[in-house]
């Protein structure tokens, strides 16, 4: 792992900076690359733009690891709020959680109750559920929760990281299942024993992955990947895949981050691929910036260059 990609996961975690950054202007506008703005109603109007190009939306709110229960009632009822907005202005969105926003650190049966009214919510208006992945201490406690959610509905899905050594199996297992996996490469800070740390090992295990879930075998009620990587060889490489093996488009989308590599987003949507745009917003931003920064350190000098022209 490069050094610049472990200083900004370092900085991810480091409240003293992060308490610090987020009162600092040249850091709320170089991040707005990433995000919108810190409302849904931003979220929501970003959304609109983009479907007419056939770009559809995920929406998550910033935030993880709550001080108090208390908290995620509030996180609970804003969700359903969104489902509302989403509704009203017609467009094709998903939204996608965190378990820890929804108090899994408290009480995870709790966590649970929350989770499933959400699912069931949005399973009375047609859309997706997502359960987003935390470091590696929630892997399998996050993965236990989508199987029980699963037994009850199709309309869950999970973020699998395919950094991680034990992905390979966990993946075993939930194509069995019949389950929508976003597949990611990994954003935390994690040591050698537990993740994969050399960059191209990451990429291969990714474009692996993605290859494992669109086998025949993983073709069942209520599958579907999510290939989340703006990383375009890899997209390219998965594409003639596709072609090659004649895998059908329903099997599949591109998920890709607001702000990063728009124009791709576009081209894929308009050489008909399906496209999510994944939307994030929220006051609690600073964790997860530092995160996007560090899946390519690259980022530095344009978000730095964007930020000095305001």
């Amino acid at each position: 792992m490069n050094l610049a990609r472990r200083l900004l996961l370092w900085a991810s975690t480091n409240a003293w900076l992060r308490e610090r950054a987020m009162r600092t202007r040249f850091v709320r506008l170089s991040v707005r690359k990433f995000m919108p703005g810190e409302q849904i109603n931003d979220a929501i109007e970003a959304a609109v733009r983009l479907q007419p190009s056939g770009v559809n939306a995920i929406f998550t709110k910033l935030g993880e690891n709550l001080a108090e229960l208390t908290e995620a009632e509030q996180v609970y009822a804003h969700y359903l709020k969104v489902l509302e907005r989403i509704k009203e202005t017609g467009i094709s969105g998903e939204i996608s959680i965190k378990p820890t926003q929804l108090g899994y650190d408290q009480d995870r049966e709790i966590c649970f109750d929350y989770c499933m009214k959400i699912m069931k919510a949005c399973e009375a208006q047609g859309t997706l559920f997502w359960i987003d992945m935390e470091g590696s201490l929630y892997t399998q406690g996050t993965i236990d929760l989508f199987t029980r959610l699963r037994a009850h509905s199709e309309c869950v899905g999970i973020a699998i990281q395919a950094y991680l050594h034990r992905t390979d199996a966990d993946l075993e297992a939930l194509a069995a299942l019949g389950s929508k996996i976003r597949m990611v490469k990994g954003a935390y800070l994690e040591p050698a024993d537990v993740a994969f740390p050399d960059k191209s090992t990451v990429n291969e295990q990714f474009v692996k992955n993605c290859m494992r879930l669109l086998r025949p075998d993983a073709d069942r009620p209520g599958a579907l990947l999510h290939i989340a990587t703006h990383d375009t060889n890899i997209q390219d490489r998965l594409l003639a895949h596709v072609a090659e093996h004649g895998i059908e488009k329903r099997r599949y989308e591109f998920a890709m981050l607001y702000g990063i590599n728009s124009q791709r987003q576009l081209h894929l949507a308009a050489r008909g691929e399906r496209v999510r745009c994944l939307v994030a917003y929220g006051e609690y931003w600073f964790p997860w910036y530092m995160r996007r920064l560090a899946e390519r350190p690259a980022n530095i000098g344009f978000v730095l260059r964007n930020a000095l022209k305001r």
